[in-house]
């Protein structure tokens, strides 16, 4: 029963919150063709979601911990249906990137609002597990925004699309308000003052700047691929068109949505077999820029079968939320999640928006659009390796340290 009252509102806001994140990966053409925008113009537009998101992350984790998630995110909601609703009604950039920004501050809450939930109902060995099942339900909402709304882009327009998600926001805003629980923490909420020094206090901690890195370029960057430039690279660099790249967005949201499943499944069990989600989330994303490099390269004709080990091998990163988490109080645990999230979501913005400002550099020096894709790419790839290169040397240092003690 807790489940479902739990378990099920939140998954059906972080779906919504999903699908707004990556529609623009395949309106985004329409929108380019529509409003004469430049790859530069479209990477702002769609990055106005990231951007808001990003502003949002540190006073909403002091509202987490003060307010609890069930009021937080269905009032949140609401913002993100009037942002659905501006998109719809937009005839300009300005207007489209406002709707766009106010869509993003309103789904905010909705992955770090679930893990405080669980936080607080359900014992910390299930945490792994719970990630996975709810990442689930993003999977989904990405799967949502691939082939099935390229399908209805075929009987309806975009601006008829967001109008139908706005609806569809407030109807789950309501569902999350009337069924989650309260339930009171044991101790009374802090001052103002010390939950901000509580905020310090993770940003000043090694811990967390072990995963800060990790989570800017590679689970941001692949944020900004996932929700834009994927499909931008299919059809400028592989010369598919948008029904052919969308089926190839399909299969990586497939990919993604079945690791999910499996992490959730299996990340408990694995664990205590010594094979820690620390040790997943390495793996994985290792797995995931050697994927991300063959395609860069070119050197497979394989495009489907890599698209779909990209999304598959990149879903094991939602797991450095909670490792990055572990290192602090459960009564910190809403500001940890959401100021690593909050770095999560600049580097999304600052790399959705810097490889369009770059394609287009790079084009006016005369690069062809493949080329400038190309080079963007392997610049993003560059950064990458070297994050997660720090991961793996900072968790050495750490644990050096911790046995000296």
């Amino acid at each position: 029963m807790l489940w479902l009252k739990l378990f099920l509102p939140f998954a059906g806001a972080y779906f919504l919150s999903y699908l707004y994140r990556t529609v623009n990966a395949v309106i985004g053409p329409v929108l380019s063709t529509e409003m004469a925008l430049g790859a530069g113009s479209l990477g702002l537009l769609t990055g106005a979601y990231f951007l808001a998101f990003a502003a949002a992350q540190l006073p909403l984790g002091v509202l987490l911990d003060r307010f609890g998630a069930r009021r937080v995110e269905s009032g949140l909601l609401l913002i993100a249906a009037g942002g659905a609703a501006v998109f719809g009604l937009g005839q300009s950039v300005g207007e489209l990137a406002i709707g766009r920004g106010l869509i993003g501050l309103g789904v905010s809450a909705c992955l770090m609002a679930a893990f405080k939930a669980f936080s607080l109902w359900f014992p910390v060995d299930r945490q792994a597990s719970l990630t996975g099942w709810i990442m689930t339900s993003g999977g989904l909402g990405a799967l949502a925004a691939s082939r099935p709304l390229e399908f209805a882009l075929s009987f309806a327009g975009w601006r008829e699309i967001f109008f139908t998600l706005a609806v569809l926001t407030v109807l789950v805003a309501i569902w999350l308000f009337l069924s989650v629980p309260e339930r009171e923490e044991q101790h009374r909420p802090e001052a103002m003052a010390a939950q901000w020094a509580g905020v310090r206090e993770v940003f000043c901690s090694a811990h967390f700047w072990r995963f800060v890195p990790l989570g800017v370029t590679l689970i941001g960057g692949f944020m900004a691929v996932q929700s834009l430039w994927s499909v931008s690279w299919l059809m400028n660099v592989n010369s598919f068109t948008r029904s052919v790249a969308a089926d190839h967005i399909a299969g990586m949201s497939v990919a993604m949505l079945l690791a999910y499943v499996l992490i959730g499944l299996l990340a408990t069990r694995l664990a205590s077999r010594g094979l820690t989600p620390v040790k997943l989330l390495g793996g994985g994303l290792v797995l995931a820029l050697l994927t991300a490099a063959t395609i860069a390269l070119e050197v497979s004709e394989h495009t489907y079968g890599l698209w779909i080990a990209y999304g598959a091998f990149s879903s094991f990163g939602t797991l450095a939320y909670s490792q990055a988490a572990a290192g602090f109080p459960v009564t910190l645990s809403g500001r940890a999640n959401t100021a690593f999230n909050l770095m999560v979501f600049v580097g999304a913005f600052g790399i959705q928006w810097g490889l369009g400002g770059l394609i287009d550099a790079l084009e006016k020096h005369g690069a062809s659009i493949a080329v400038a894709h190309r080079h963007a790419f392997l610049l993003l790839l560059a950064v990458q390796s070297a994050s997660l290169a720090w991961f793996f040397i900072a968790g050495r240092r750490g644990r050096a340290l911790r046995a000296q003690r």
